[in-house]
Formats: C-alpha cells, structure tokens, sequence
C-alpha cells in the first residue's frame, strides 16, 4: 500500500492494523481444506492454514471471500456463515503486527477445488478433525473452535 501524499510505502499489519477476511473452507461433510505455507509466504512458514487475504479499498468482506477462494483455490462458493471477528496480536521476527481477522466458514465443492497460488501454497489437502496436520498455523485452532461452536463441523 502507497500512500501517494507521501510516496512511502504502508505495511499493513505492521504500519496500521490490516483488515482482512479468513475462512475455513469445509464440504459440508465434516471435511475441512488447509493448505501448506510456502517459503514464500509472508509469515509461518511451513505451517498448515485455512485461508485468508487482505481486504482491498473498497471491497466488500463477500467480494473479498470470493475474491481469495477463487485465487488460492479456484473454487465457488457454495454457502457462507460469518463467525465474527477476532483481533489478532502477533510477533513476526521481532516485530509486533496487528490484523482484523473477520472469519468465515464456506462451503465449497471439492470436485473444483485446486492449488491456485502454488507460489504460495506448497500443497493441500482434506482434513478431519481427528487428522489434521502439523504444524499448524497459530490461528488455525482457533479457527477450528469457532467453526465447531457455530454447528459447522
């Protein structure tokens, strides 16, 4: 993010608190979708998530949703249900960063689902509860509560 003003660049999360959406994608079935960070990634490295992706200027959290699904995953939606926000207070290398999660468990098709970021996404895969990999990203638990709590899996 630019701030034309200034001509300096943002860090989002580090600058000024980022917004974004993050989501459980399921089948439906009690199957839940993680990925496996790349070293390319920003943060984590190595670690098996959900998903998530900041949100844009102007952006609606929905068009949001539809936007990251269809580029880590390149799945439709099926079905969504909000499970609220979480303000998220980490560490990454020494420095404190600071996100808006809004959370989202979706239903997606696993017939259309595929590795769309392979820059970023080493490898996916379908889960259950009683076997999902590690390690895990630090929110993913949390995730995996909010989701269980709201009826999903």
């Amino acid at each position: 993010m630019t701030d034309d003003a200034t001509k300096t660049t943002v860090k989002r999360g580090v600058d000024c608190i980022g917004v974004c959406v993050s989501f459980l994608l399921h089948d439906g079935n009690g199957g839940v979708l993680l990925h496996k960070r790349s070293e390319k990634c920003r943060d984590e490295c190595g670690n098996w998530d959900c998903g998530a992706g900041a949100l844009e200027f102007g952006e609606s959290f929905e068009a949001s949703l539809r936007r990251e699904i269809t580029e880590e995953v390149c799945a439709e939606i099926i079905e969504i249900k909000a499970l609220g926000a979480r303000n998220v207070l980490r560490e990454h290398q020494g420095i404190a960063t600071h996100w808006v999660a809004v959370r989202y468990a979706v239903q997606v098709d696993p017939t259309q689902v595929q590795n769309g970021e392979p820059e970023k996404i080493d490898e996916i895969g379908w889960f259950t509860i009683g076997t999902l990999p590690n390690p895990k990203h630090t929110m993913l638990n949390d995730m995996i509560e909010a989701a269980q709590a709201a009826g999903i899996l």
